[in-house]
C-alpha cells in the first residue's frame, strides 16, 4: 500500500496556502528597489530577501501529498484515528432524528406504528427539541468508538497481514478484512458501552433525564456502574457482525468498481472520484451491515430500556420475526446513508493529510 506520487495528485487545500516559498521571494523581489550591482540587491536589501525565506518555509502550510507521513507509522494510525472520530461521530450525531424513532418504534410498537406516524407523536409530544433528545452521549460514544473501530481495524489489517505473509494476505484478503474489524470492534465497543446505555434511556424515557450530564450519574445511582455494561454482550453480537460485514464488504465493492467499472487504474483516479466510490461502496455495504445486525439491535434498545431485562424477555415479547424485522426499513435507510458518509468522511480526511484513499488494493503485507 505504497502512496502513489502522480502528476494528478491533488490537494483539498487551496493551493495559495501552500505556495513555495520562491515564490514569496519573486514577489517581494518585483515590489523592492534595485540597486545597480552584480547581484541585484543592495547591502541594505540582502536581509530581507533571507528572512522572506524563513517566513515562506516557517507559515506556509505543506500541500497534502508533502504531508510526509509514512505508511503504518504512529502518525499514520494516529491520522486514522482522527478520522475515525470525525466520521463515526458526526455522522450518527447527524441521523439523531432517525435514530430516536427507530429506538422508540423498538421498544413501544403500539405507539410508533411506523416511521412517518413515529415522527408526528414525537413532534406532537415533544416538539422539534425532542428529535435530537440524546445527541451528547451520542456525539461522545460514536466519536470514541470510531477512533477505535478505525484506528484499530488500519492496525490489525496490517499486523494480520504480516503474519499470514505476502502471498496469503492477497488470497485470503477477505478473512484478513474480517479478523481486523472483529478485532477492532471488541475494543470499540468497550469506549461506546455506558453511552450507548445511557443514550438509549434518554431517548425512550421522557424525563428521565435531558441528555448526558444528568442522565449518567442517575443512572449510575439507580443501577450501579456495573449496569452500563449490561449491554456489552448484545452491543458486540450487533457491533461485531456489522463492523465485519461493513469493512469486509467495503473492501471489496471497492475493489470490484475499480477492477470492472472505472478503466484507470485507481492511482490514475483523481481524488473526487476516488470519494465518490468511497461513498457508493460505504452505501452499499452499509444496507448489508443493518440487515445482519438488526436482531441485536432490537435487543440492545430492549436490555437497556427495561431494568432487570434478560435476552429471553426480550425474545419473548417481540418473537423471533419481530426480533429482525421491526424498525428494520427505516434502520436500512438510516445505516446505509451513515455508513456511506462516514467512509466519505474517513477517506477525506485521508486525502486531506495526503494519505492514499482506502480500497481497492490487496491486502498490505510485510516487505
Amino acid at each position: 500500500m505504497a502512496i502513489p506520487e502522480t502528476p494528478s495528485r491533488q490537494s483539498l487545500i487551496p493551493t495559495f496556502l501552500y505556495s513555495s516559498s520562491v515564490r514569496m521571494v519573486n514577489l517581494e523581489q518585483n515590489l523592492m528597489p534595485r540597486v545597480n550591482n552584480p547581484s541585484g540587491w543592495s547591502d541594505s536589501t540582502a536581509a530581507p530577501q533571507h528572512s522572506a525565506e524563513g517566513i515562506g518555509r516557517n507559515f506556509m502550510i505543506p500541500a497534502p501529498n508533502e504531508s510526509g507521513i509514512k505508511m503504518f507509522s504512529p502518525a499514520f494510525y494516529a491520522a486514522c484515528t482522527a478520522g475515525g472520530i470525525l466520521s463515526c461521530g458526526l455522522t450518527h450525531m447527524a441521523v439523531t432524528p432517525l435514530d430516536l424513532v427507530k429506538c422508540n418504534m423498538q421498544i413501544n410498537p403500539a405507539k410508533y406504528k411506523n416511521i412517518s406516524s413515529g415522527f408526528g407523536v414525537l413532534l406532537k409530544e415533544q416538539g422539534v427539541k425532542g428529535f435530537f433528545r440524546g445527541w451528547v452521549p451520542t456525539l461522545l460514544g460514536y466519536s470514541a468508538q470510531g477512533a477505535c473501530k478505525f484506528g484499530f481495524y488500519e492496525f490489525f489489517k496490517k499486523y494480520y497481514s504480516d503474519i499470514a505473509g505476502p502471498e496469503n494476505a492477497a488470497k485470503y484478503k477477505t478473512i484478513i478484512y474480517l479478523a481486523g474489524s472483529a478485532s477492532a470492534e471488541v475494543i470499540a465497543d468497550i469506549c461506546l458501552c455506558p453511552f450507548e446505555a445511557v443514550k438509549v434511556r434518554v431517548q425512550t424515557q421522557p424525563g428521565f433525564a435531558r441528555g448526558l450530564a444528568d442522565g449518567f450519574p442517575k443512572f449510575v445511582k439507580a443501577e450501579g456502574a456495573a449496569a452500563l455494561y449490561k449491554g456489552i454482550v448484545p452491543l458486540w453480537g450487533r457491533q461485531i457482525p456489522y463492523t465485519m460485514m461493513k469493512f469486509a464488504t467495503f473492501e471489496n465493492i471497492v475493489e470490484a468498481i475499480y477492477k470492472y467499472a472505472i478503466p484507470t487504474p485507481k492511482d490514475k483516479c483523481s481524488k473526487g472520484l476516488q470519494l465518490g466510490v468511497s461513498f457508493a461502496g460505504g452505501y452499499v455495504a452499509g444496507v448489508f451491515c443493518a440487515i445482519v445486525s438488526h436482531p441485536a439491535d432490537n435487543l440492545v434498545s430492549f436490555l437497556n430500556n427495561s431494568k432487570g431485562a434478560t435476552a429471553g424477555d426480550a425474545v419473548k415479547k417481540l418473537g423471533l420475526l419481530g426480533l429482525c424485522t421491526r424498525g428494520l426499513p427505516l434502520r436500512i435507510f438510516m445505516i446505509g446513508t451513515l455508513t456511506g458518509a462516514q467512509w466519505g468522511i474517513y477517506d477525506s480526511f485521508k486525502v486531506f493529510v495526503g494519505l492514499p484513499t482506502t480500497g481497492g488494493s490487496p491486502a498490505p503485507a510485510k516487505k
